[in-house]
């Protein structure tokens, strides 16, 4: 094998183990999200006898009424998890078919590793702090931020971050924190008219902050304008937008108000996530660059939120 060809071959093995590195880190980060979302319902809320939301509240109010009338139990493992597991099965398929099949591995081995979490770390006998609303937010923090963390590696904890994922890649107004609202205002007037109304009130409380989280966290979900002041050709950064981000550009060229002196204006839109990629590229293009961001800006028209 001549050297040339060695070469070749070389690089492609270099790109190929590069890919399948990138996708392990996803995966590491998605699983991790799943630990701290499973901290944070196993260590505030369950001890506190609230109501998660979604499908695992869904799954929490099974369990109790399992426990109230059938007297079913697994020892000291809350049944939870298992019920949210099976309830999730047939959400798979949407995964799988609507978003994308390497969307749909990382949130099997998040449902996986999510039902491990909450069946493996154990649950206080007691509320580690006595107030309800310190437990409710604090597992509204951690858990919002699990699950924000895991759609930011590119899995989910499935049940309606899947319809939000689903949801969001058509409609340019939409988050997955809202529909996690929308589902768990039906979940906590089901719970309304089983339990006290006091354990609803505290569980609108952690639903807030964890609808807060999950889009403070999942920042493929904040849509940033960008704008690009550089002197270098505008191409080589034009190139990186549209075809490795898969995003639009516009450039046009301009002067500096105070050199006079020729420069390249680059505009896009792209996700805050996506943001970090595109300046670690511009450094290496042009460090010299200038570049203006903000965050939240309204879009109208054809903007698809690359998700998976």
């Amino acid at each position: 094998m001549s050297g040339e060809r060695k070469r070749i071959v070389r690089s492609a093995d270099d790109v190929l183990w590069k890919l399948e590195r990138k996708d392990v880190v996803r995966l590491m980060i998605a699983v991790a999200g799943m630990f701290i979302y499973a901290v944070g319902i196993n260590t505030f809320i369950v001890p506190a006898d609230l109501y998660s939301g979604g499908v695992m509240g869904i799954s929490q109010i099974l369990r109790t009424l399992l426990i109230r009338y059938t007297d079913f139990r697994m020892g000291g493992t809350d049944i939870a998890g298992i019920i949210n597991f099976l309830l999730n099965v047939p959400l798979f398929f949407l995964a799988y078919f609507s978003i994308g099949r390497g969307f749909f591995i990382r949130t099997i081995v998040c449902i996986f590793s999510q039902t491990l979490f909450l069946t493996l770390i154990p649950i206080p006998p007691v509320p580690l702090v006595e107030d309800t609303i310190t437990a409710s937010l604090m597992g509204g923090i951690l858990a919002g931020a699990g699950m924000g963390i895991s759609l930011r590696g590119g899995g989910s904890s499935g049940g309606a971050d899947i319809l939000g994922m689903y949801i969001t890649k058509h409609r340019q107004d939409f988050s997955v924190g809202r529909l996690n609202l929308a589902i768990n205002f039906c979940i906590y007037l089901a719970c309304a008219l089983l339990f006290d109304i006091k354990v609803v009130i505290y569980c609108i409380i952690y639903s807030a902050a964890s609808s807060l989280m999950v889009d403070r966290t999942h920042t493929q979900n904040i849509s940033t304008e960008v704008f690009i002041f550089t002197k270098e050709d505008p191409q080589r950064v034009m190139a990186y937008i549209l075809k490795d981000l898969v995003r639009g550009a516009t450039y046009w060229d301009a002067r500096g108000g105070y050199t006079n002196q020729e420069t390249n204006i680059i505009f896009t839109v792209v996700s805050k996530q996506e943001l970090s990629a595109l300046k670690h590229k511009l450094r290496q293009v042009d460090p010299a660059a200038f570049l203006v961001s903000k965050e939240n800006v309204g879009i109208e028209g054809k903007f698809e939120k690359h998700l998976s």
